[in-house]
């Protein structure tokens, strides 16, 4: 009997989600399987919305952005049906075995893993593949978008020099990365960036600020500031590390009450992060006396046609994926690992968040060409 597979797409939309469906899909067709796209994410399957995937529908994708299935952040045990939030997960396990399927195969970050590891509990054969921009999944060497937005976040800076040395202004801009800032480190270090402001290292503005002043005493008159939508100055990082900290305690303790009140924590210290880069601008120009201007680059990198790295590593997954269902490999990560790959167990990979090590050369690298780190 052949086997048959499906897919979904969960989560924000990145570059290589077509190029990791065409290596699962030509791959799985060469064995003779069947292979099912679900539309939207886990809402698809929860509502039974699916297409076939055949030779013609994987046909010219290869280039495309984005995701022929779509997506979206629905999780089976919270779901959004009527107007109010149920538990989706037995309607899940139906639509499954109503497919007669032998593996789903969710294709996202750390946030689908875990609802990937939730049906694997229940006794569903899946298998996950790492896609976000961010790059911080646990247990991969790369994440599939990362190379595309790093990319076009590198571009944005490269572009932003100009105008920023005409001007003799300080810009500040903002690249995606709310936990992480591999996407910033690496885009802010490609750029030329002057200063890189990352949520692993808690920044104090005055250290900025005199690094900025220092490159006027210096003839440079103007400063590109590369910062991470989730970098955090010295006062707040303290607190949403030990708010973080008390929730995965209590999370393994399975103390819901505890839980219930480091979440409540960590919403109020997300409402005080909001707008922190416009903030960190305003700061910088009263204290330099220097115009600063902000750009936010938000959605764009997550768009637009997926470099070759990025279609290959998809390609190298997903292909990957159709070869381990076929072996009756289930329940684990397919991660990138050097050439190859890997199956890391989910239960290894999951919870866990891949963030820039304070030793990482990317940091050692940024420190001996003098850029500041916002910490010294």
């Amino acid at each position: 009997m052949s086997k048959h597979i499906g897919i979904l797409t969960a989560g924000g939309d990145s570059p290589g989600l077509n190029a990791a469906i065409r290596g699962i899909g030509k791959a799985a067709l060469r064995k003779d399987m069947q292979v099912t796209g679900f539309l939207d994410g886990f809402r698809g399957l929860t509502e039974n919305r699916s297409i076939r995937l055949d030779k013609k529908a994987l046909s010219g994708i290869l280039t495309v952005g984005g995701t022929i299935l779509g997506t979206s952040r629905m999780k089976p045990h919270k779901m959004l049906m009527g107007g109010r939030t149920r538990d989706m997960t037995d309607t899940i396990v139906e639509n499954y075995n109503r497919h007669h399927l032998d593996c789903l195969i969710c294709l996202g970050g750390g946030g689908t893993m875990k609802n990937a590891y939730r049906l694997h509990q229940k006794g569903l054969n899946v298998l996950s593949l790492p896609k976000t921009i961010d790059n911080d999944v646990w247990a991969t060497d790369r994440t599939f978008g990362f190379d595309t937005a790093i990319g076009i976040a590198t571009e944005a800076i490269d572009r932003l020099h100009s105008t920023a040395h005409s001007h003799h202004r300080i810009i500040v801009v903002e690249v995606m990365g709310h936990n992480t800032g591999w996407l910033a480190l690496g885009a802010g270090i490609a750029g030329g960036a002057d200063v890189i402001l990352i949520p692993e290292i808690a920044y104090d503005v005055q250290k900025v600020a005199d690094a900025i002043l220092r490159r006027v005493r210096r003839g440079s008159h103007f400063s590109i500031v590369a910062i991470s939508e989730g970098a955090m100055n010295k006062q707040l990082s303290p607190r949403f590390h030990a708010a973080e900290q008390r929730k995965h305690a209590a999370r393994e303790a399975m103390d819901k009450e505890a839980k219930a009140a480091a979440s409540a924590e960590l919403d109020i210290i997300e409402q005080e992060r909001k707008g922190h880069t416009l903030r960190v601008s305003n700061q910088l120009e009263e204290l330099t006396g220097l115009e600063s201007r902000v750009t936010i680059l938000g959605h764009v990198q997550r768009g637009g046609t997926p470099s070759a790295a990025d279609r290959l590593l998809a390609s190298k997954l997903g292909t990957a994926a159709a070869e381990l269902v076929e072996q009756g490999t289930y329940g684990v990560l397919v991660a990138d690992r050097g050439d190859s790959y890997e199956a890391v167990p989910l239960e290894q990979a999951v919870g866990r968040r891949k963030v820039v090590p304070l030793d990482h050369p990317w940091i050692a690298t940024a420190r001996r060409i003098g850029t500041c780190l916002g910490d010294k």
